[in-house]
């Protein structure tokens, strides 16, 4: 192991120094809504990289570098499908948020449907994301396990409490900018930490060149043969059977993409949030856009990294979650390796900043204050909305332990899993935009539908995840529309005004 003490002593100031300028960086606060929306605009190049720092985590940085190692180039599909759903969200739901006064993403829900719904769909956001993200900050204790484990910081204990101190540390000191920064500390060090794990990802590659140097043409003649440089597969030789059960067919992957980016940033308080600090609609829709771009780019580099990675070790059996932290911390030399260790604890403390922020907003717009018969001052409001976002904290953290040296790529097990609701999500916000008759109960009735229906497709078939929303929200929709043939025809509830 290559680890130094430069290194620690890099990785080390990273962590302080960006707890440290999240909590100054975000100001004082003096309202829930400030703190969770920011009563001042934020820049949409900021909410854009914002963004893109959220939904990468440590996901894209070890998990999809592993798939390529372990497969092909075929994932970039699904980024195609990305780019496609986000201007599909900027235009269509998008407008749905600046009418009026905003607050969460379900409040659209409250005010096209009524408050079962707008409850329903925020109870199911945090569960989803609960579960999601702790898969996301697992994948982030991976190189710290490591590192902890190569070093005998915690001699005589088990890989599990390994992991666990290595996650505790990161969720503690990210709550700490959380905390007292709100959602502009949360934005403002997202940028920064985008630059910092890009930074260390082309880090990474530069040496990883230089180490293969006259290997490389080999090499990609290697790949090229052993088939790991195809991108786009149709998947009409597998049969019906097969074809519904490979994730990575052409149609599936760009479908799927479509409909997962539609509902991950159409539907999920976790980018919602930051797109309504900008303030303007025009704003919003560019930032959401231009991430679409972004993300694919980043799919794109982090997929060549994995197959220059089956180069350097000749594709010998690696953990495609470990194979690239497993060449950071034994091949780099000193300096850089922190550097690179620094950038993957930058994208996993955006997506868990983001995380908390999210749940906490979620949890008090649309759970709390809607049932409260009186209202509560503003510095009341404030204190429970951080005691949320530490309890939120807490619970990432166990749900975090759940999925510890589970043996599936993670990121397709965070895929998954949101996918699971994602398609319901989708389809009651699109049943609210395209079929202005369909009542609050039909809606609730598609919704549980689309959840039945996914629940049979995990348990009972072989069809891919990345067939998954597209299934929920049709479900949902299908249904929904059934049940309002035999509903009285409710009263369009839609006003301008979101609360």
């Amino acid at each position: 192991m290559h680890f130094t003490v430069v290194d620690i002593i890099i990785v080390i100031v990273y962590l302080g120094g960006i707890a440290l300028f999240g909590a100054l960086s975000g100001g004082k606060q003096r309202s829930a809504r400030d703190y969770f929306l920011s009563e001042s605009a934020v820049p949409w190049w900021a909410v854009t990289l914002a963004i893109v720092a959220t939904e990468t985590s440590a996901l894209t940085f070890l998990s999809i570098p592993g798939i390529a190692y372990a497969a092909d180039l075929s994932f970039l599909q699904l980024a195609i499908g990305y780019i496609i759903g986000r201007i599909l969200v900027a235009r269509l739901l998008l407008p749905r948020y600046f009418q009026g006064e905003l607050s969460t993403a379900y409040a659209y829900l409250g005010t096209r449907f009524g408050m079962r719904m707008r409850r329903t769909a925020s109870t199911v956001f945090m569960t989803t994301r609960v579960f999601a993200d702790g898969v996301r900050l697992y994948t982030t204790a991976i190189p710290l396990a490591l590192l902890l484990k190569g070093f005998g910081v915690l001699p005589g204990t088990s890989d599990t409490t390994v992991y666990l101190v290595a996650i505790g540390v990161l969720s503690l000191l990210t709550l700490v900018y959380v905390y007292f920064g709100g959602v502009r500390a949360v934005i403002w060090t997202d940028v920064i930490q985008f630059f910092i794990y890009i930074g260390g990802a082309m880090l990474a590659l530069y040496y990883l060149q230089d180490l293969l140097g006259e290997r490389m043409a080999e090499g990609f003649a290697s790949l090229t043969q052993a088939g790991k440089l195809h991108i786009f597969s149709s998947g009409f030789d597998l049969g019906w059977a097969g074809f519904f059960a490979k994730p990575y067919t052409t149609l599936a992957s760009i479908a799927g993409g479509v409909f997962l980016s539609m509902a991950s940033h159409g539907t999920d308080q976790l980018i919602i949030q930051r797109v309504l600090t900008t303030g303007d609609l025009r704003k919003s829709q560019r930032a959401m856009i231009v991430s679409g771009i972004i993300v694919f780019a980043q799919f794109a580099m982090f997929l060549v990294l994995g197959s220059l990675l089956w180069i350097f070790y000749q594709g010998q059996p690696h953990a495609a979650n470990e194979v690239f932290a497993t060449f950071l911390l034994e091949q780099l030399p000193s300096g850089v390796t922190g550097l690179i260790v620094a950038g993957i604890l930058a994208a996993a403390m955006s997506t868990l900043s983001g995380s908390i922020s999210a749940l906490g907003s979620a949890t008090m717009m649309d759970i709390v204050l809607p049932l409260r018969r009186t209202p509560l001052a503003d510095a009341v409001v404030l204190r429970w909305s951080r005691l949320f976002s530490m309890g939120w904290c807490l619970v990432l953290i166990a749900s975090a332990s759940l999925f510890i040296q589970t043996p599936k790529a993670v990121v397709e097990l965070a895929l998954s899993i949101a996918s699971y609701t994602y398609g319901g999500l989708l389809g009651v916000f699109l049943l609210g935009v395209l079929f202005r008759a369909v009542g609050e109960t039909a809606a609730i009735i598609g919704f549980a539908a689309a959840i039945a229906t996914m629940a049979c497709v995990i348990l009972l078939t072989p069809v891919a995840w990345t067939w998954y929303v597209l299934i929920g929200s049709s479900a949902c929709i299908a249904s929904a529309l059934l049940a309002s043939v035999f509903l009285p025809s409710p009263p369009i509830a839609e006003h301008h005004g979101i609360h």
